[in-house]
């Protein structure tokens, strides 16, 4: 232990320092500088950013490299090649400056060539700068990335050993980091066979969609339709195989967990996992490397195009998950890799102190997306992967610490401004998870036209009602009908609304039912991680178990919570495998289980009940693309026509009268809604009325059956029930009617939805 005397001098000894050359060989020689005649540089230009190879003065073909750097003294070209079963390292000075972008053009340098950057500058962790030239830099533009992240000792730009923790961030390490780190990769962007043209998208309308969540590894690892070797990669997601699935389950997009190239973090390595979901990206550009079957030196990228061209030819469209609020260089205790060393106080957000991070994330930094540099990596980002990747939307991650001004969430913010004007990006579906971890960060409903939200508040709504523990159903009829309360406003339509369920984050739908508590053991931080706050309820039993009664109750509370959701009005959202009863055992937080935890279980199609499951979510979407009423473009008025008294929207008791003020505030478990197909306002693209069959839906949420008095005329002279969850088997609940005034018994814990026969 030295004395605090010691330490200031170290301290001082660094501060405001550049440091000088690095040697020419790395660690253990893995590594090391070419002695070869460096290529020319000449002066290239400052646009695009990044590695671009074109054909330049006088007809040489190269590639151009542009890096904004602001504040930096100098920056090195990394160019790597194989020469003797080492790997080598030309560094090439870019003497180039215009507006901090530090450019050059090399010529013969082509596509799959690997390269970083090395930028000098100032050694100042007190004010915020960290620049190390010992630590190799991907390119913030890199379009692919060829290797992982290694997290030694060496990638930190810090001495991570210092006898004092609390200021091991303040003393310089100046080993190499190059044999430790993946490099950026040179991409042909304007190759012919790239090329995208807007009639192969799917274009599908905001109130027709169905989300489907899922991750291109956990949906392909298992599947046996699937080559073994494309398992786990974008190819295996373009399979035939694959994509029959969703085409018979009858979604409309896909929303990819993060593809972006990711880092996985230190503590998880130590522990021998991975980082699974991939919240944790690094380059905002390239598709994740790992996912590739084809190649790392630039052939996922075609890789990723052909994947998203299968899917559009199956009229389902692409959706990002995409993480621009934080970066994989996470805290001031975490490794250098690109935009820490590029120019940390430009790109992050810092602390009064300069020294640590503004952490609305949870994540250890948040991107300083107010500064012009980074809104534009953030943009230029999204209109690559529109423009060049062919995608057709994105949800963005913890999207309210995007919104944040200097420090508070902000609608009128520079992010939120530019995507509204922005002419590619305004015309794509736009996602926000309305929320952050910051103060002032939960705004579910305050984002503006042209976004849609995740809403919690419909997950926790449905999820309360069918485990008996709403007070009232005041919430739950404002979630059933589209959330009005929260989007009706700005020309905000019902489909502003997701409605989920169940997410990646958390239990899944079979989960839900079987646990109360979480089940995160396996990831090694002492069952601490993942919410508490689950509202599920397991039936009887913690777990599996062999009691038949308990069994059955579940698998009705997974047809009741997937009917609830598809027979919603606003946008539904569904999860890999949960319309297959996939379980995590308990876990409600397997970002770092890459495995059979993770995965989705194709064996279950073949079993009875996961198999009715299937059979009734494939009818109930089936159902939902067949009727208008129930994706309506527009909210409910409730208002009763003159001619007859009948509403677009109403309320019904089990008595079979319309509810009224008191109905709403009263403990209750059974609601009903009557939706009418006579009253859906717009038209057809011919300018005709859209007209379509009336719906009752009964939702019974009691461990008893119950009477209910079916609503007479002028409502309806006869219902046809479509659906009964009580039952294991839909294909014996169709056809049956009753009559308009009639009392039929409803099961306990179930749903019946009735079709309106006139």
């Amino acid at each position: 232990m030295s004395s605090a005397a010691e330490q200031e001098t170290v301290q001082e000894g660094v501060r405001g320092e550049s440091p000088g050359p690095l040697p020419a060989v790395g660690v253990n020689g893995r590594h090391r500088e070419t002695g070869a005649r460096r290529p020319a540089v000449w002066p290239g230009a400052p646009t695009p950013l990044g590695a671009r190879f074109r054909v330049g003065p006088d007809g040489v073909a190269g590639t151009n490299f542009a890096l904004w750097a602001g504040g930096a003294e100098s920056v090195e070209l990394c160019l790597f090649g194989d020469e003797g079963g080492s790997v080598t390292e030309t560094r090439l000075p870019l003497t180039e400056l215009t507006h901090e972008i530090w450019h050059g053009f090399v010529p013969e340098v082509r596509p799959g060539q690997r390269y970083g950057f090395r930028v000098h500058g100032r050694w100042d962790p007190w004010t915020g700068a960290r620049w190390n030239p010992a630590k190799l830099l991907l390119d913030p533009y890199a379009r692919a990335v060829d290797g992982e992240f290694e997290l030694p000792a060496e990638v930190y730009g810090h001495v991570r050993d210092w006898p004092q923790q609390h200021v091991a961030d303040t003393v310089r390490d100046d080993r190499d980091s190059a044999p430790y780190v993946p490099k950026g990769v040179v991409v042909h962007d304007d190759a012919p066979d790239d090329e995208w043209m807007d009639d192969r998208r799917p274009k599908t309308p905001w109130a027709d969609s169905v989300i489907y969540e899922l991750h291109v590894r956990g949906f392909t690892k298992l599947h046996p339709g699937i080559p073994e070797e494309l398992r786990g990669t974008y190819a295996g997601l373009a399979h035939p195989a694959a994509i029959e699935h969703l085409l018979r389950l009858g979604v409309t997009a896909v929303e990819l967990l993060p593809v972006h190239q990711y880092a996985h973090e230190d503590h998880l390595l130590r522990r021998g996992l991975r980082n699974y979901w991939g919240y944790n990206s690094i380059g905002y550009f390239a598709p994740h490397a790992a996912y590739s079957a084809s190649g790392t030196t630039g052939q996922q990228v075609g890789e990723f195009k052909r994947m998203v061209r299968a899917l559009h030819d199956a009229g389902i469209e692409v959706i990002l998950d995409v993480v621009y609020n934080h970066t994989a260089e996470a805290g001031e205790l975490g490794p250098t890799l690109s935009l820490r060393g590029i120019d940390n106080r430009g790109y992050y957000r810092l602390q009064s102190d300069a020294r640590t991070y503004a952490d609305y994330t949870g994540c250890g930094n948040t991107l300083h997306v107010v500064q012009p540099h980074v809104l534009r990596l953030i943009t230029d980002s999204l209109r690559y992967w529109v423009t060049e990747m062919g995608v057709d939307g994105f949800r963005f991650d913890l999207a309210a610490a995007l919104a944040r001004s200097m420090h508070d969430v902000d609608m009128l913010s520079p992010f939120l401004a530019v995507i509204a004007q922005d002419p590619v990006l305004r015309r794509v579906k736009l996602i926000a998870e309305p929320w952050d971890v910051g103060n002032g960060g939960y705004q579910v409903g305050a984002f503006p036209p042209l976004w849609t939200e995740w809403n919690d508040r419909y997950r926790d709504a449905v999820r309360d009602f069918w485990r008996g523990a709403l007070p009232d159903v005041r919430d739950l009829g404002y979630r059933l009908s589209g959330s009005s309360d929260l989007y009706a406003w700005g020309g905000r339509r019902p489909y502003a609304s997701i409605n989920f369920v169940t997410a990646h984050d958390g239990f899944t739908l079979r989960d839900l039912v079987s646990y109360e508590q979480k089940h995160n053991e396996a990831n090694g931080e002492g069952n601490r991680d993942g919410t508490n706050d689950n509202r599920s309820w397991n039936c009887g039993a913690e777990g599996g178990t062999d009691d038949a009664r308990i069994n059955a109750l579940r698998r009705r509370q997974l047809r009741n919570l997937l009917t609830t959701l598809l027979v919603s009005t606003g946008v539904p959202m569904l999860v890999a495998g949960d319309e297959m009863g996939r379980t995590q055992g308990g876990s409600n937080n397997a970002y770092c289980q890459d495995n059979e935890v993770s995965w989705v279980d194709w064996s279950l199609r073949e079993q009875p009940g996961p198999r009715g499951l299937l059979e009734l979510t494939t009818r109930l979407l089936a159902l939902r693309h067949a009727h208008p009423v129930l994706r309506r473009r527009a909210f409910f008025s409730g208002r009763a026509r003159a001619a007859d008294g009948l509403r677009d929207l109403a309320w019904f008791t089990p008595h079979g009268a319309e509810m009224t003020e008191r109905d709403w505030y009263a403990p209750a478990s059974t609601l009903a809604l009557y939706l009418s197909g006579r009253d859906i306002p717009g038209r057809d693209a011919r300018g005709a009325e859209v007209t379509d069959d009336s719906f009752l839906t009964v939702l019974h949420a009691a461990d008893r059956p119950t009477s209910f008095h079916l609503p007479g005329p002028p409502w309806a002279q006869a219902y046809e029930l479509v659906v009964d969850t009580s039952r294991e088997d839909q294909e014996t609940a169709p056809g049956t009617v009753h009559l308009g005034g009639e009392t039929v018994t409803v099961p306990a814990r179930s749903v019946l939805l009735l079709r309106v026969r006139t």
